[in-house]
């Protein structure tokens, strides 16, 4: 058949590619197009660029500050240049490592370079530490690349140049993989999220012993050291376990095919292959393709075989591979038992949702899948449309449906057969009107922020699928902006964001946006974090330029350290002075149940091991300080790091806004408002507070007839309770100011509104006023089920409205609510005598309120 000249040229241009030589190549400002990208990939400018016909893969150049991301690794030996960041088969764009750090390579390096740039076959870049760099250790690492090579041969060599023995590490530091294993001397990990399809093994190779040869080894005065190992990528660990097997000795090859009963091929089931013998271990495992396939290699021997794929009984079987020969794994696998979605709002469209899948007495909790990921994680699925499928093993399920704590939720129980598809449909109802307010989530992160691996995109779905309307991109010490996220996951309509970061260290933590993010260089262009907050604050107000909207908060904030006692020594010196200045906000929730009405600074609580602690009850420290002046906003944040447990959904703020539609929501408008204490802090109800002269949350207000009239609503959705609001007054507590719902004849009850009253509060003194609605007998378990956000209680309430009683202007009272403002953290037991003098109870409270 004749080709066209065009077509005719692309053909030689592919043939060319597949079979060039390998390339080393430093990545300059008009290369980086050569990157490889992927959920973990972090090539910049100054890297270097490591490829042959199937592999491409990155290792940091010796550039300033240069890491991965945030914890790879932390303090100021933390950066690592020429270590490798990225591993990825040519052209996937799928990189899931975060760093390969051979013999412990970690801190500054003398070069980092291309020692073969390829041309006579082999690809080589040397990273270097000299001994006059590192105590009279020379420390050499080689990646080398070959045409054919399904991974990179890294060879390091150290050298004792000094006087002295030394004690040298010889252990390798990879990350970021869930529970990765090791069998037959060779290491193996997976992606986070198995359904990325990628997987690394790595093995000492060239007649080299079994890892590792030891932790650390003694190096006489002039004694030197040199071992290699073949780091694979393949679509699966057991794939890259196959790959570096073969280059330690004789294998053979496995055919593994998965199908149904009818004959059509199952994607996506799992085959996990296991040693037998005295030594059992998990070999790794593998995922099968669109055709129901999967290929890899194994040492010679026996070995245990599962087929696995959710909603459908395993298959066990033996396997014996025999060297240079294919071994056949064949698997029939009975229909998926699963349930299909189709979930609308009122006016007939799919709509992002959470499905919850409570196992009944007699069936087992199931595990969809990570807790980092949206779809599947624990026992929930969060979808960015209402019409999905999901599989699960036979059982009965109580399944729950909602968006967030506007709108209503959807329960079934089903009892799912074997092979069965049931059917869940249905419309959930918006109850909680919230026109004239968005929700906003000022602090989350995805996989971009370093200390977790929660995707990006998963981090959105789980956003929109709890109904947050505004979320600036906070990823820690990273410039980032989830926009093309958003964009390409469709989701403009119901999120909007701006790009920002969170400036993070060892002390704290201050979010900021806007920023306009640089690809391609360190951190995407972010600032460096300092330990005195006030300049921390300061830089992030001048980084880039200079906005008047620039908004800066802390995040988890110390109280005591930042405002009271800044050096920890117990005087009370005002904290880091002129801070309260600096910021907008300060978040007074961060994950765990609210303390807004624990009447002390302290309450004893218990860490993750049940031990008892002491904790700083931050909400009642703000208190404190606003009635010493203090102005800035409380906040609530969910600072998520995983879809479950610790995801996105509970505390959240409801902040005024010119628009209800997510999509034309303007950063600008929304960081004036928020500075205004314009804002609703809550994790459920929605609440509405007012004077009588419309004076909002934020706002300054007269007096009249001695005090002042709120009109104060709230709604619940149907699966949320409140059973008392509170008004507090410069931070009491007024006992005529508590009204009981169910006790109370006289609010409006209807299935949303659960309190509208208008309220006279008596006042004697300038006063700053909160309500709180809150639900102390009732849980958000039904919409949070069994992440540790069911067990908070639902709580709202307001940033403070300031009245004025005598027309002299605003003054705070200085009230320090019987209390001495804390300084550092006492000890237990002086806690519990405190807390015991002022009446409150001495046992650890039942509820967990450290944040995850």
């Amino acid at each position: 058949m004749r080709r066209s000249l065009p077509t005719a040229i692309l053909l030689l241009a592919t043939a060319s590619l597949l079979h060039a030589a390998p390339q080393a190549l430093e990545v300059g400002p008009d290369q980086t197009a050569l990157l490889p990208r992927g959920k973990e990939a972090d090539g910049i400018i100054g890297d270097f660029l490591l490829r042959n016909d199937k592999v491409e893969a990155v290792i940091s150049g010796n550039l300033p500050l240069r890491r991965a991301n945030m914890s790879t690794f932390y303090g100021e030996s933390g950066v690592t240049p020429g270590c490798l960041y990225d591993l990825t088969p040519r052209g996937k764009n799928n990189d899931q490592i975060t760093i390969f750090g051979p013999a412990q390579q970690q801190g500054t390096v003398s070069w980092v370079r291309v020692a073969k740039d390829g041309q006579e076959g082999e690809a080589v870049i040397e990273t270097v530490v000299t001994a006059a760099l590192h105590s009279g250790l020379t420390r050499k690492h080689e990646y080398r690349l070959r045409d054919g090579w399904q991974g990179v041969l890294i060879t390091t060599t150290l050298t004792n140049e000094g006087a002295e023995p030394q004690k040298v590490g010889l252990a390798d530091k990879w990350t970021n993989f869930v529970r990765p294993g090791s069998a037959l001397g060779i290491a193996w990990g997976n992606a986070i999220d198995p359904a990325d399809r990628a997987g690394y093994a790595y093995g000492q190779v060239d007649g080299a012993p079994d890892l590792p040869p030891a932790s650390t080894r003694e190096l006489k005065p002039g004694e030197s050291i040199t071992w290699s190992r073949f780091l694979a990528v393949g679509e699966s660990p057991l794939e890259a376990f196959g790959i570096v097997a073969a280059r330690r000795g004789p294998v053979g090859q496995v055919q593994a095919a998965v199908k149904d009963q009818a004959g059509a091929p199952i994607g996506n089931a799992q085959v996990l292959i296991r040693t037998t013998g005295e030594f059992d271990a998990t070999v790794g495992l593998a995922q099968t393709n669109a055709e129901g396939k999967a290929a890899f290699a194994l040492p010679p021997g026996k070995y245990a075989a599962e087929v696995n794929d959710l909603g459908r009984a395993s298959i066990q079987q033996t396997l014996e591979v025999r060297a240079d020969e294919t071994a056949k794994l064949e698997a029939t696998m009975a229909t998926a038992a699963a349930v299909q979605f189709e979930i609308k709002d009122e006016a007939g469209k799919s709509i992002p949702c959470k499905a919850q899948f409570l196992a009944e007495p007699g069936t087992e909790p199931v595990n969809l899948g990570p807790e980092q990921r949206a779809h599947g994680c624990r026992d929930q699925y969060h979808s960015e449309r209402g019409n999905f499928r999901v599989q699960l093993p036979p059982g009965k399920y109580r399944i729950v449906v909602t968006r967030g704590i506007e709108y209503g939720y959807l329960e079934k129980v089903v009892d799912l057969h074997p092979s069965q598809t049931a059917s869940f449909t249905g419309v959930l109802k918006r109850f909680v009107d919230t026109t004239g307010w968005v929700s906003a989530d000022y602090h989350s992160h995805s996989t971009q922020s370093g200390d977790n691996t929660c995707g990006t995109d998963d981090r959105i779905i789980n956003l929109v699928a709890e109904n947050i309307e505004f979320a600036p991109t906070t990823e820690h010490n990273r410039l980032y902006d989830w926009r093309s996220h958003i964009d390409r996951l469709g989701l403009k309509e119901y999120i909007q964001t701006v790009p920002g970061m969170e400036l993070t260290g060892s002390a704290a933590h201050l979010n900021s946006f806007p920023f306009s993010p640089k690809p391609f260089t360190q951190d995407n262009g972010a600032p460096v974090w300092h330990p005195d907050p006030r300049i921390a604050a300061i830089t992030l107000r001048d980084w880039q330029t200079v906005d008047p909207d620039q908004w800066v908060q802390i995040n988890h904030p110390d109280m005591a350290k930042n405002f009271v006692d800044s050096t920890g020594e117990g005087k009370r010196d005002g904290g880091f002075l002129g801070l309260a200045q600096l910021i907008d906000g300060v978040e007074t929730q961060n994950g765990g149940d609210s303390s807004i009405l624990y009447p002390a600074p302290y309450r004893i609580g218990r860490d993750k091991s049940g031990k008892e602690t002491v904790q700083e009850v931050r909400e009642f420290v703000w208190l404190q300080l606003l009635n010493r002046g203090h102005r800035y906003v409380g906040m609530g944040v969910s600072d998520a790091h995983t879809v479950w447990g610790n995801g996105v959904g509970g505390w959240r703020m409801y902040i005024r806004s010119a628009t209800d539609n997510p999509a034309e929501i303007d950063w600008r408008e929304n960081s004036r408002t928020a500075k205004r204490g314009r804002s609703i802090i809550t994790n459920g109800p929605f609440m509405t507070v007012a004077t009588e002269d419309k004076t909002q949350p934020g706002g300054l207000t007269r007096a009249r007839g001695g005090g002042v009239n709120l009109h104060v609503k709230v709604q619940c959705t149907n699966w949320i309770r409140v059973d008392h609001v509170q008004v507090l007054v410069n931070g009491r507590q007024p006992p005529e100011l508590n009204f009981p719902i169910e006790a109370n004849p006289e609010p409006l009850f209807n299935v949303v509104t659960v309190f509208e009253r208008d309220i006279f509060v008596p006042l004697s003194e300038d006063s700053n006023i909160i309500v709180v609605a809150r639900g102390e007998n009732s849980t958000l378990e039904k919409g949070y089920g069994t992440s540790s956000q069911g067990r908070m209680h639902p709580t709202a309430y307001n940033n403070p409205i300031f009245v004025d009683v005598d027309g002299g202007g605003f003054n705070p009272n200085n009230d320090n609510l019987d209390w001495q403002l804390p300084t550092k953290k006492p000890k237990l037991e002086e806690v519990k005598k405190q807390l015991a003098a002022h009446g409150l109870p001495n046992t650890p409270p039942a509820l967990k309120t450290e944040e995850p």
